[in-house]
């Protein structure tokens, strides 16, 4: 049947079809189960055509025994290039499939990390109109991160700190109050407000330089309240804040918005007197041309109004 053929004689008449028959019996071992579970047709038909297959490749591909179908040395060899040729044959399909449809323009946003539970319903509500047309993409970093990506044209909005690039515009949407974050368990959680006076004693998780705009406000703060502090932990995020704050039973000054992120083991406390707040505002780059931005930004002073979910915090 086989002759002496060199291997892979007649290569160029094998179809599709026949690399997709062989693979699947290959992967099932069995003619019957491919042809029943995998390919949808009779066994008589299948096994037709995988003699069709190693007629024209030239060289037996199977061991047919009692035990089902093993594959040859040249079956083996045979096997890894049907495979490559049939993925090749998909993204052929899709590629050519993408270029008959135009592409969908991007809009990227980026939220500072925990301010898109507020922020992102507002945003889908203002661009609903645009939604179906785009391909929309929602990322979270830290603000310096925002900030670069801003400038680099990476995202096209951003919901984070003012971080000073150039090329960058920023609109304050919100003043977040900064609260007390302590172990439900401490003995200044039984108290409705926190006097900053009463954390001198206290252990004091702090900043690092990453969420610099932040620690100059808790820093300002503290000064101006005669309160010295030496903190004890640096942290990047606020995520690590409340694992220090629950772990070492410290302090932290974070924004309110981390208040329904807390667990159960930590509780926030407002700060008595004025509190000191820090600005969430939208960064864009003027010269982005994005009609999808455009339309953001028409609707930002009713954001603002709006302010964030649940109502927590208004733009004074």
């Amino acid at each position: 049947m086989y002759g002496r053929q060199p291997y892979l004689k007649g290569m160029d008449q094998v179809e599709l079809r026949h690399l997709r028959y062989f693979v699947a019996v290959a992967e099932e071992g069995s003619v019957t189960v491919a042809a029943e579970k995998r390919l949808h047709t009779a066994q008589p038909s299948l096994s037709r055509q995988l003699r069709d297959l190693e007629q024209e490749v030239g060289a037996q591909l199977f061991l047919r025994g009692a035990r089902g179908i093993e594959l040859t040395p040249a079956g083996r060899a045979f096997l890894d290039h049907a495979r490559l040729a049939l993925g090749q044959a998909a993204e052929a399909v899709q590629a050519a499939r993408r270029a008959a449809r135009p592409a969908k323009a991007i809009f990227s946003v980026g939220f500072l990390t925990g301010q898109e539970v507020d922020w992102l319903p507002h945003v889908t509500r203002i661009l609903r109109d645009e939604l179906p047309s785009i391909e929309f993409k929602v990322t979270s970093l830290y603000s310096p991160d925002l900030g670069d990506a801003l400038q680099s044209g990476e995202i096209d909005l951003g919901f984070l700190r003012i971080e000073p690039r150039p090329d960058v515009t920023y609109r304050i949407i919100a003043k977040e109050p900064l609260v007390a974050i302590l172990s439900s368990d401490h003995r200044l959680a039984a108290q409705a407000e926190i006097d900053p006076q009463d954390l001198t004693d206290e252990i004091f998780v702090g900043f690092s330089d990453v969420p610099h705009v932040l620690r100059g406000v808790v820093d300002d703060y503290l000064e101006r309240s005669g309160v010295h502090l030496t903190p004890s932990h640096r942290i990047d995020n606020f995520a690590m804040g409340i694992s220090l704050v629950a772990s070492t039973r410290g302090i932290a000054l974070l924004p309110a918005y981390v208040e329904p992120l807390l667990p159960w083991s930590v509780v926030s406390r407002p700060l008595k007197g004025e509190p000191p707040t820090i600005d969430l505002a939208v960064g864009y780059r003027k010269d982005n041309p994005s009609p999808v931005l455009q339309t953001f930004l028409s609707s930002i002073d009713e954001l603002a109004a709006a302010g964030p979910a649940g109502q927590r915090v208004k733009l004074a």
